[in-house]
């Protein structure tokens, strides 16, 4: 594919009331600057892939797509993509989720932070400037807001909204961080992510954003998933004393 500077990774399940919508907002995007996509299909069996597919033949060397086996996890699927973004040369590297819950517009604000205002990280933040959570019951804002005050007491990492799923990095955090480490799979992975970029010394920063629930499709989110997310983070800590953070560059 014709490559820009920018490619968007979108991990798909079960999407097909909105993939082709949220690859069309992407592209569609009023700005000079063009984001291309990435899109991880777990072998969905609700025809997501072909519905990319379709979009792929309208929009040539815009969209890949990965197929996998089946339901790997949401980090490996990222680390999947990471890795196919660094083998291609893209410079920004964009995780977003397919279900509209975060802005296709908002990619332009994490592009501005990371290209020109110097972050290597740039982080589509919930809680830097408030709650700002749209449509989500009050007990599912509580439980996600003080967990990541909680990881941010236990961890020490300056940052408000720690399990935020929409992020851009740049090339060099991702080259840096050794991704066959990352161990977890789940929303403790956004976590992992986080902790070892800022660890390393990379400046990272939040971009508001208002994230809105989803209308279409169903919630991936479980307990189990949100609870790695809070007890794993201790033993993320634990392990930290014991590595060497240090860069090549």
């Amino acid at each position: 594919m014709d490559r820009n500077d920018s490619v968007v990774i979108i991990p798909m399940y079960n999407e097909r009331e909105n993939a082709a919508a949220i690859i069309d907002a992407v592209l569609k995007l009023n700005t000079e600057h063009a984001f291309d996509i990435l899109v991880i299909d777990d072998n969905s069996p609700d025809g997501t892939a072909a519905i990319v597919k379709d979009k792929m033949a309208q929009h040539p060397g815009r969209i890949a797509i990965i197929e996998r086996e089946g339901k790997l996890g949401l980090g490996t699927a990222y680390i999947t993509g990471f890795k196919w973004a660094l083998d291609h040369g893209y410079d920004y590297i964009f995780e977003m989720d397919a279900d509209f819950s975060h802005n296709p517009n908002d990619l332009i604000k994490l592009y501005q932070a990371t290209a020109y205002d110097g972050a290597d990280v740039a982080i589509g933040s919930r809680y830097v400037s408030g709650v700002n959570v749209v449509n989500w019951p009050m007990g599912r804002v509580l439980m996600s807001y003080y967990a990541s005050k909680y990881v941010r007491c236990v961890t020490g990492m300056p940052i408000h909204d720690t399990t935020a799923g929409f992020v851009c990095y740049r090339a060099k955090v991702l080259r840096t961080i050794d991704l066959d480490a990352i161990k977890f799979k789940g929303y403790a992975f956004q976590i992992e992510m986080k902790f070892t970029a800022y660890q390393f010394g990379f400046n990272i920063t939040e971009v508001p954003i208002i994230f809105i629930n989803r209308v279409l499709g169903t919630s991936k989110m479980s307990s189990g998933i949100f609870g790695e997310a809070v007890f794993g983070v201790i033993r993320l800590k634990w392990n930290s004393f014991f590595k060497k953070y240090q860069r090549k560059e």
